[in-house]
């Protein structure tokens, strides 16, 4: 990521742990004010003036809100732990390109691996047992022929697609519907550390500790797509 001072950092991850902080409104506080620090310091008169409710407000200084961002600060100074965000130059340009663009995205393994050539797969979690061995074999040809498979680490389909390409000895990303510290289901568990020790890539842009929540699941589509 860009080289941006540690209150800087911290300051941007308080905000992305506050609630009711989505992608749109994030964004709109983050171009009204020159840096994070300066729109986490600013009077709760400004963030009212930009239509953000005081919900979104008033926890910002909170002991629980700072202990979060210092566990992130921690978790990002271990191998393997990356934060893209929105404004890096490495962040992929096409989910750039949206406008709910996730202003962060926590990476564990290879960040790398998002800006290469990648086919996204998904299907039924309750797929046949031919879905399941089609979908292992398209993903182990299309990853030996070089290509990244992308999928969101969910029970069937996506379980199959993400093994295929590991058979292939090929790379694969996992884009999260919770946060990368309470990684769901937990029979992929083990699948989640097999590719990253495979030199793939785990994506998400939840806060760390967030559960598993119905909607963070389809809006996860969109960072595959993207």
């Amino acid at each position: 990521m860009p080289a941006i001072s540690p209150a800087e950092l911290e300051a941007r991850l308080r905000l992305h742990l506050l609630p009711e902080l989505g992608p749109r409104r994030l964004r709109k506080l983050l171009s009204a004010f020159p840096d994070a620090a300066s729109a986490l310091s600013a009077p709760a008169s400004a963030w009212r003036s930009l239509g953000l409710p005081a919900s979104c407000a008033e926890p910002r200084r909170s002991a629980d809100i700072r202990e979060r961002a210092s566990a992130a600060l921690g978790w990002l100074e271990q191998p393997d732990r990356h934060l893209l965000c929105w404004d890096d130059p490495n962040y992929p340009a096409l989910l750039a390109e949206l406008p709910d663009a996730p202003p962060l995205l926590f990476i564990s393994g290879d960040p790398g691996l998002l800006e290469r050539p990648q086919l996204a797969m998904v299907g039924s979690r309750r797929a046949s047992r031919n879905g399941l061995d089609n979908a292992r074999a398209f993903s182990r040809s299309l990853a030996g022929a070089g290509f990244v498979i992308t999928s969101g680490l969910a029970l069937g389909i996506d379980g199959a697609a993400h093994q295929g390409a590991l058979d292939a000895g090929g790379k694969t990303v996992a884009v999260l519907g919770t946060g990368l510290e309470r990684l769901y289901p937990q029979r992929h568990v083990g699948l989640a550390q097999q590719i990253v020790d495979g030199g793939g890539a785990l994506v998400s842009e939840l806060p760390l500790a967030c559960p598993p929540q119905a909607s963070n699941f389809p809006r996860r589509n969109r960072i595959m797509i993207g």
